[in-house]
């Protein structure tokens, strides 16, 4: 499947904060990473074939520094799709 581009806008949250905090940043380097009251907030865009194989790739990576380490994304594509997931888990799609 081609590359598609995707807005990324995610809550994360740790019991470790200072551990994913780098890992977030090295995976966005372009997008807004922000800590606000222990959480991290994004907004970001990212390529990739689907929301889903994207999603596990930022969520594998985070709980690779912190095994306690919640995601809730809502990943919007090009075509107005948005796909919102709690750590792995598709809660809900809605088209824009």
């Amino acid at each position: 499947m081609a590359n598609r581009r995707f807005r990324l806008v995610a809550r994360v949250s740790s019991s470790s904060p200072g551990a994913i905090e780098p890992v977030l940043r090295q995976l966005l380097p372009a997008g807004s990473v922000k800590e606000v009251d222990g959480e991290f907030l994004v907004d970001a865009e990212m390529q990739g074939g689907n929301a889903k194989e994207l999603n596990r790739v930022i969520l594998s990576a985070l709980r690779r520094a912190e095994k306690r380490t919640r995601l809730r994304a809502q990943w919007t594509s090009e075509d107005g799709v948005t796909e919102s997931f709690f750590d792995y888990v598709l809660k809900k799609t809605t088209r824009g």
